[in-house]
């Protein structure tokens, strides 16, 4: 081989190497941290949205009625009495007017 032909090779270096990576950060993004965002952003919505009166479901699968709330608590009252849960266990709201 001549050292004009070697000289004249590309040595595959530059953007060629970075694009992959920069596509699995993307899909990485769009399929893994966008979604994830989104629910966070929706259960700090539901949380701070929480009133008195409110039927909702935990995470646990536990269904009350509030009937206190605090800055990072929520009191529910259930069949046999009260127990008191975090706000981020609250899941789901299910009063009918929320079912739309």
């Amino acid at each position: 081989m001549s050292v004009a032909y070697i000289a004249q090779t590309d040595a595959g270096g530059g953007l060629g190497v970075l694009w992959p990576l920069l596509l699995l950060g993307a899909l990485m993004y769009f399929l893994i941290i966008r979604p994830q965002r989104k629910r966070t952003r929706k259960q700090q919505a539901l949380s701070s949205a929480l009133e008195v009166g409110d039927q909702v479901r935990t995470i646990g699968g536990l269904m009350g009625v509030i009937v206190g709330l605090g800055d990072d608590w929520v009191t529910l009252g259930i069949e046999e009495g009260r127990i008191r849960v975090l706000r981020s266990a609250v899941a789901a709201r299910m009063n009918a007017d929320d079912s739309a």
